[in-house]
């Protein structure tokens, strides 16, 4: 039987609490009344008692008992995404009001990938500590993918990650820059690994330095191998971080990464790495800058888009 849309909203605005959200929450994650009752500390008949008095709000159940433990149904699931954002703009709102206590402006939450090239990020730190009164910034790191989960989850107002992602219809994006990939070796192979010209095969066999499987860069480079004919090296260490990168330079003779130019020259500027002087290409969708598609523009999010576009040159993108 339907439910009547003006009931229901009367009982969401007149009886549902903030409070009503954490249990919900932790009923999706626990799958378990008991396991519930242990992690809030309550006793499993306030929870059973809670999660009755949330069902009748909603007028219908939002879970339903299996084999596997508690399942959300169909409204249970609509209900949950709405909690996750609803306590994220909760938390945000705290910490905006503090930082606004402290005299300043706001708070801005940023989300960047590892390889973000170093202006831009600048750009973005420097809008925020520039504005009078001073923006608060949080700098997240993490893949194009995480970060839009949380970019969706209102746990960052931007991110600066890779355009090729599927944006939809609940996120805005522009593209910055486009990034030209280079080798980069220890200075003292660069001489002897410069010879005889661009040869996958001899490059495969020594130390490779790789970013984390199933991410956009790694796939790209196994891609280059391929089209080379040559299977993609074994890494003998996978990460995105720079500092581990210039270590692994400096220690050992043979290894070898590829990343974008930007990021070999902190490598260089951090210590014993070179870059070898072969043109590659890679098919490394650009850079963008994306936000979540609202009613209402958040001016400190447009205030940085614009400063990001402002140290850019028109076709970088």
């Amino acid at each position: 039987m339907p439910i009547a849309t003006d009931k229901l909203l009367h009982q969401i605005v007149s009886r549902l609490r903030l409070r009503h959200l954490p249990l919900l929450l932790a009923l999706e994650r626990q799958r378990s009344i008991s396991r519930v009752a242990a992690e809030l500390n309550l006793s499993q008949p306030a929870v059973t008692k809670a999660l009755r008095e949330i069902e009748d709000i909603f007028m219908t159940p939002l879970f339903t008992r299996t084999r596997n433990g508690l399942e959300p149904t169909a409204t249970g699931v609509a209900v949950l995404a709405h909690a996750r954002t609803t306590l994220a703009d909760a938390d945000a709102l705290g910490r905006q009001l503090s930082v606004i206590e402290a005299g300043r402006r706001g708070r801005l939450r940023i989300g960047v990938i590892p390889y973000t090239a170093r202006a831009v990020l600048d750009a973005a730190l420097a809008y925020g500590l520039g504005q009078s009164p001073r923006i608060a910034v949080l700098v997240r790191e993490g893949t194009t993918d995480e970060l839009v989960n949380a970019l969706r989850l209102h746990e960052l107002d931007c991110v600066i990650a890779r355009s090729f992602y599927e944006a939809g219809e609940d996120i805005v994006q522009q593209p910055l820059y486009r990034e030209e990939p280079v080798l980069v070796v220890p200075s003292r192979a660069q001489a002897r690994l410069a010879r005889g010209g661009l040869d996958w095969k001899r490059l495969a066999e020594l130390d490779w330095i790789l970013p984390p499987p199933h991410t956009p860069v790694r796939r790209t480079i196994n891609t280059m191998f391929a089209v080379a004919g040559v299977a993609p090296p074994l890494p003998i260490v996978e990460t995105y971080s720079i500092k581990p990168m210039a270590t692994l330079l400096r220690s050992q003779p043979d290894t070898i990464t590829i990343v974008p130019r930007a990021v070999a020259a902190e490598l260089a500027d951090l210590g014993d790495a070179a870059t070898l002087p072969f043109s590659l290409s890679w098919d490394l969708p650009s850079v963008g800058v994306m936000w979540r598609r609202e009613a209402e523009v958040n001016e400190m999010v447009a205030g940085m888009v614009a400063a990001l576009r402002g140290v850019l040159p028109p076709s970088s993108a």
